[in-house]
């Protein structure tokens, strides 16, 4: 559907990302429609043409959502004059539009593009002023021109503005040399959308652009979705070759060269493991390689610290009124014997008793510990269990965003004033923030890190915990005696099982671990949310919100996607009362639970709470929250996080949030819920193995149900598989503490 007019009035115009609402006065019958959409800076008067189609807004009626727009010149006198005394151009009122339109008819425009200065010739405007005026005016084509030619490949409205705010004038020359470009410049486009563009421009399925796009691509996404720091040679080029569509290798030279340029370009490095090969982006080559030469000096450089610190330990347990057994008692002697110390262990292993009698031990000797975790839930458990200010690693280090990038107070040049640094669920700590972490420690330092080693690794890319333990150059300590359970308890005995392939014990009279059978995807999600609205409030007296539903995939009738529309209809309906906002299909309205599903360093926030209103930036990846506000009128949406930070969302966030009723197993990791619902179908081993169970099962702290089929829940426990990682790290351990004993020989 296409309409044609002036533009009347300009309702709102959202200056971050280009949201408009406007009139448009129609050139057939003079009536007005109201038209919303991504556009670039509109102004009254102008002629325009929209395409685009009509829909009902809950509150405002009928609305024409523009999908692409084209414009002209105003025409005739006044529509010059309400054109140029719009506020298109500042200092420009009514009264200088139509002296202006007055004195060049016909040539106003014209006069405007091409020499401006001729506007001095009138009275009351300076030499200086006309340029000013010329200037502003050509500015405002000019994005306007550009935008449009944008739109000319097939480039969404709100995806052109976003281009344009990167390359302004130099838009069209910058995609006409290489559209490739605009994965690294532009957020939001990737490989696929670019070469969907560089596609309809020409560029030919062979082109060096397109293959470099496509090699940096696949390490990215390896990096990203599979957590690899490093891909194989052969592996690397079949992903390329399906990502093209042509066999690589019947380009061997060009791929070659191309892999050079890289290189030579600094975005690559070769990597050589004995007879393993291997490409990696320049950043994780140098992160793995900073993060090894760090571990090994910190362990070797590490100071003697006095042996009455034992004594301390009976201190403790006297205090405390508990007998740490004997590899606990190692475990606690071992972080002040060395530089880096790794206890690891399952649930109820005494994980965290280890780290209170640290804590202890470091009041008593006066040694300046800080405690942290890669996440704000994890952190807010450390807290509680040993009464310590815990910190995020980024709040320790003092994140602070800068036009997109995350910078640190606390780093080389300026490191913690920290004798000992515990990191809790360390397995979840990936390369990236691990790195920076450990830029911060000053000489002499001691790091303890603690995690499970059972639990699925980090998000992020990395393997670092379990790099570390398999290097066998630091002292690590696994606990396996069982000391958190009481007697009518079985999810931590549950847990242990599972590890170790053993059936959990399903018994009729538990109080906690329950396992419901049910065999197809429609059963299961009928189960889970039966689960959650009624059974379980009932049982546990908690809340459903307090309820987390857990389920390993997104697709499927009872994967995530669809859990979470199943639950929102049921636990926070539609009602005329309650504001919403679609975004991308998803219906998100005020009450929903939601999680932030990347990290943003810029998203601003404040907390409000007896210690006073604080305001700082970022929220992040697994983030969990619920939406307080919706605003209509100008597209925001308020966050209220669990921690207390509240958030303000505009259009252009709200595709970084999910509903989250439901999360990935992935997304829950750091996190312990009250009460907890699995809801497993079928799906492919590689995905439904013993390790992804184990790491569900253990983030329920009093109640689990397991919802699935009985032989779905044997072929997971039987399951051992484990996606390797490839990383860079354990190697590089290696190679870095013999080149240190090399300097003693």
């Amino acid at each position: 559907m296409t309409l044609k007019g002036a533009i009347g009035n300009i309702v709102f115009f959202n200056a971050e990302n280009g949201y408009t609402v406007f009139q448009l006065i129609s050139d057939s019958d003079g009536g007005e429609t109201t038209c919303v959409g991504y556009l670039p800076q509109l102004n009254v008067g102008q002629q325009i043409e929209v395409s685009g189609k009509i829909v009902t807004h809950q509150k405002f009626g009928e609305q024409f959502s523009v999908e692409k727009f084209s414009l002209a010149a105003p025409t005739g006198s006044e529509g010059l004059v309400r054109y140029l005394a719009s506020g298109l151009i500042k200092g420009v009122g009514e009264a200088t539009a139509r002296l202006i339109v007055n004195s060049f008819g016909d040539d106003t425009l014209s006069v405007l593009e091409n020499s401006p200065e001729r506007l001095a010739e009138l009275r009351g405007i300076s030499l200086k002023k006309a340029r000013a005026i010329g200037e502003e005016f050509n500015g405002h084509r000019a994005m306007q021109e550009q935008i449009m030619f944008l739109q000319s490949y097939d480039i969404t409205l709100n995806t052109a503005i976003k281009i344009y705010r990167v390359y302004k004038d130099k838009t069209e020359s910058v995609l006409k040399s290489n559209p490739y470009r605009l994965i690294d410049d532009v957020d939001g486009i990737g490989f696929l959308s670019a070469d969907r563009i560089a596609g309809s421009m020409g560029i030919g399925k062979d082109s060096e652009f397109r293959l470099r796009a496509g090699i940096v691509y696949c390490l990215k996404d390896g990096a990203e979705k599979s957590g690899n720091t490093v891909i194989e040679e052969q592996t690397l080029k079949k992903s390329v070759g399906e990502l093209l569509g042509y066999d690589v290798s019947e380009r061997a030279e060009l791929y070659e060269e191309t892999v050079d340029n890289l290189i030579f370009d600094l975005m690559a490095r070769r990597f050589e493991d004995g007879e393993k090969a291997g490409l990696a982006l320049t950043r994780y080559y140098n992160i793995e390689k900073n993060i090894a030469g760090a571990l090994v000096r910190l362990d070797e450089e590490a100071p003697a610290i006095s042996a009455s610190f034992k004594t301390l330990i009976e201190d403790f347990q006297s205090a405390n009124g508990v007998k740490l057994h004997s590899n606990q008692r190692r475990a606690v002697e071992a972080a002040f014997e060395n530089g880096v110390t790794v206890i690891t262990g399952g649930p109820g292993t005494g994980k965290t008793t280890i780290v209170r009698c640290v804590s202890y031990i470091c009041d008593a000797l006066d040694i300046k510990a800080e405690y942290c975790c890669p996440t704000g839930r994890a952190a807010k458990r450390l807290g509680a269990s040993t009464g310590k200010n815990a910190k995020t690693i980024h709040r320790l280090l003092g994140m602070e965003a800068r036009e997109d990038r995350l910078v640190f107070a606390y780093d080389a040049s300026n490191p913690l004033e920290a004798d000992l640094v515990v990191v809790d669920e360390a397995s979840m700590a990936d390369a990236v923030i691990f790195n920076s972490l450990l830029k911060a420690l000053r000489r002499g330092c001691r790091l303890v890190l603690v995690g499970d080693k059972d639990q699925l690794p980090s998000v992020g890319a990395g393997n670092v915990l379990a790099d570390v333990i398999k290097s066998r150059l630091f002292s690590v300590n696994e606990l396996t005696h069982i000391y958190r359970q009481s007697e009518d308890s079985y999810i931590v005995t549950n847990a242990h099982l599972i590890n170790s392939g053993k059936m959990p014990v399903i018994e009729k009279d538990s109080k906690d671990f329950f396992f419901i059978a049910r065999d197809n995807q429609e059963d299961i999600l009928n189960e889970v949310t039966g689960l959650v609205t009624t059974r379980l409030p009932k049982f546990t007296s908690l809340s459903p919100a307090e309820i987390q539903v857990l389920a390993p995939m997104k697709s499927g009738l009872a994967g995530v996607a669809n859990l979470n529309r199943t639950l929102q209809a049921k636990l926070n309906p539609f009602e005329r009362s309650k504001s919403e906002i679609n975004v991308g299909g998803v219906v998100f309205r005020t009450g929903d639970k939601v999680m932030q599903t990347v990290n943003d360093y810029n998203m601003e926030w404040e907390i409000n709470d007896s210690e006073g209103v604080r305001s700082g930036k970022g929220v992040f990846n697994g983030d969990i929250g619920y939406i307080t506000r919706i605003d209509r009128t100008e597209n925001l949406a308020e966050i209220l996080f669990d921690d207390g930070r509240r958030a303000v969302y505009t259009s252009a966030d709200m595709p970084d949030l999910t509903l989250a009723y439901a999360v990935t197993v992935h997304k829950s990791q750091g996190s312990e819920f009250d009460a907890l619902v699995v809801a497993v179908t079928n799906g492919p081993p590689t995905i439904l193995n013993r390790n992804l169970l184990y790491t569900a099962v253990t983030r329920a702290k009093k109640t689990v149900v397991l919802v699935c089929s009985k032989r779905m829940l044997g072929m997971m426990v039987k399951n051992n598989y484990i996606e390797e990682r490839a990383t860079m790290l354990k190697a590089f351990l290696k190679e870095e503490k013999q080149k240190r004993s090399a300097l003693y020989l």
